[in-house]
């Protein structure tokens, strides 16, 4: 999608599109001499792939070696193409790796200086003797680090890979990639240089002293990937005993985007929030985070669903300290029954579980105009397609379907605005001017059942965010202490 929102929709014939398709690097090695180059293009071409590119990596006399940029189906495809190239006679494969990893080679960020050090006199500024001079000031004034240091600009994103994407506990080296991509997005999106912080422990009491421990090196802290229950538990110890940001974005940042689409919905559907009915389906990190959300915006009716059914007060089985409060504040009817007949003359469904678990009749029997966010990745609760004609508005977390909830439409804005406003905390209210922030970036003139929701790209969602909830931090005064800025 372009920055204005209109989409840009590659044919299938167009090939040569960056992300079109599975792309793969072949680098091979073989006889320099007429006609080898053709063999192995045609067995290219009989095996299904496309080529988009060729380059010669070395020539020699005898030898020949090139890299093929080609375009398969998928991995298999890929490697039956790359194990047809390996049986030609004299063609030895020294390299195949599709495009996903190559961007990841070595990682995908990296640290780079704003000051170029040139001469003797420029070091001495940047290091000894003239930062000590630097160092003191921040000892003699500790709130001097916000001006003097990368402190304001930096987040530190911390996971210990029990709960990575749809893929769940696999460590926190394999988190790695997840957590390079998710400071790829702060940089690119809201300027905040951010670093992966891999725990390799999954006790909650030493996660909350390693993040307290690193703390003064950081403006802000995003929690990521974390498995719930525990997830709460941390985030609430580091929010209540440390001076500065702390944001689970698996649960907040799913919730502020749900609300910006759900406030743009019932422009539409022309309903009020205290009059939904509003069924969870998922109550986990994310499932909570977006019901108070909603009960903040003044939805008074939410019932949740988990593996053990309706969520109500005295539940024994299965519960946890965070379906406890979900059980005080929710479901005020006490109900108890199945999701099928809670969907009955519901006005929303919020899918935050697996795949298939929603069915085309239920739907169909819920209240006129009814709002589905559909939101389990990689395949959500119910397709788009089985719904269409049931429901007013459909959201997934899908890119491939209008309305996407995705999470990068709030965090960098709202650490943007958090950072930059000097706020010592992200509140509740700080969520839903974020969220309302998303919203009107879609014009009203322009809003539509299949668009709810900004593209990530467009290039006014982070600035509005951060202006919405710096105004906000100030307003509230949830500020810290700035002292007197002179450094001589």
């Amino acid at each position: 999608m372009t920055t204005t929102d209109q989409t840009n929709e590659t044919t299938s014939g167009d090939r040569s599109n960056s992300g079109s398709g599975y792309q793969l690097l072949l680098r091979l090695r073989f006889p320099n001499r007429r006609g080898a180059l053709g063999r192995i293009t045609t067995a290219i071409g009989e095996h299904g792939g496309d080529i988009l590119d060729v380059d010669i990596a070395q020539a020699g006399p005898d030898l020949m070696v090139r890299d093929f940029r080609l375009v398969c189906e998928g991995e298999q495809q890929a490697r039956d193409l790359v194990a047809a190239i390996s049986a030609l006679p004299e063609v030895v494969v020294e390299m195949a790796s599709d495009r996903t990893f190559q961007l990841h080679r070595r990682g995908k960020i990296e640290v780079a200086n704003k000051v170029h050090i040139r001469t003797n006199a420029e070091l001495a500024h940047v290091y000894t003797p003239g930062v000590g001079r630097v160092s003191m000031a921040i000892h003699d004034n500790p709130d001097a680090v916000w001006d003097l240091t990368i402190k304001p600009n930096a987040v530190a994103i911390v996971t210990d890979g029990t709960a990575v994407l749809g893929l769940g506990d696999i460590g926190p080296e394999a988190a790695m990639p997840v957590m390079e991509g998710k400071a790829m997005l702060f940089k690119a999106f809201a300027g905040i240089d951010a670093w992966p912080i891999c725990l390799d422990t999954k006790d909650p009491e030493e996660i909350i002293k390693i993040v307290k421990a690193i703390a003064p090196g950081f403006g802000a802290i995003l929690l990521e990937d974390i498995s719930a229950p525990r997830c709460f538990e941390i985030e609430d110890r580091l929010r209540a005993e440390m001076p500065i940001p702390v944001f689970h974005d698996d649960q907040h940042g799913t919730a502020v985007v749900l609300l910006a689409g759900l406030m743009n919905s019932l422009k539409i559907v022309q309903k009020r929030p205290e009059d939904l009915k509003v069924c969870v389906l998922g109550v986990g990190a994310a499932g909570v985070a977006c019901s108070k959300i909603m009960m903040n915006f003044g939805v008074k009716n939410v019932i949740g669903f988990d593996r053990e059914g309706a969520v109500y007060q005295g539940r024994k089985a299965h519960m946890n300290t965070a379906k406890e409060w979900f059980a005080a504040h929710t479901n005020p009817e006490g109900f108890d029954g199945t999701l099928e007949d809670a969907l009955r003359g519901a006005d929303v469904f919020v899918g935050l579980s697996g795949p298939g678990l929603l069915k085309g009749e239920w739907v169909a029997n819920m209240a006129t105009d009814a709002i589905i966010f559909a939101l389990a990745n990689p395949i959500p609760e119910i397709m788009p397609s089985e719904i269409q004609g049931m429901a007013r508005v459909i959201a997934t977390g899908r890119s491939d379907f209008p309305n996407q909830i995705n999470n990068v439409l709030c965090f960098p804005g709202l650490f943007r605005g958090a950072l930059d406003s000097g706020a010592r905390s992200i509140t509740e209210e700080m969520k839903i001017v974020a969220a309302r922030a998303i919203a009107e970036s879609v014009p009203e003139n322009l809003l539509s059942e299949d668009y709810i929701l900004p593209s990530p790209f467009n290039e006014e969602v982070a600035p509005r965010v951060a202006a919405a909830v710096a105004a906000e931090a100030a307003r509230t005064g949830n500020l810290r202490r700035t002292g007197t800025r002179v450094f001589i």
